[in-house]
């Protein structure tokens, strides 16, 4: 309900709503250098990245990458995102199809 309201307003606005794939590693990326960093709890807030030894603020970090992604999306116009890295979960994902993007650029997986 809150999307829709956002894409409502936005749309008025002649603005549009872009959304990232839930599974996008927005606090695990690294904003500056893009290294992806495993095994990062929930309950670590901080971190510094190995790869070029920035110091992030997770959710600061996660922001930027974020609004980098949807710029990425935009760019592409419209096209689905690429995360940085597999999904490797033990959770049941969709199987088979293709990805698809609605009107308002949100990536879907169709059957």
């Amino acid at each position: 309900m809150f999307v829709n309201f956002l894409d409502y307003k936005l749309k008025a606005k002649e603005r549009r709503l872009v959304e990232i794939g839930r599974f996008f590693p927005s606090s695990k990326t690294c904003s500056c250098c893009g290294h992806v960093l495993d095994g990062l709890t929930l309950d670590i807030r901080e971190w510094d990245c190995p790869n070029c030894n920035t110091h992030h603020d997770r959710d600061g970090n996660a922001a930027l990458n974020i609004r980098n992604e949807g710029i990425r999306i935009l760019s592409m116009n419209g096209g689905n995102p690429v995360l940085a890295v597999l999904r490797q979960s033990k959770t049941n994902k969709p199987k088979g199809g293709k990805a698809s993007v609605n009107d308002a650029g949100s990536p879907h997986r169709t059957r």
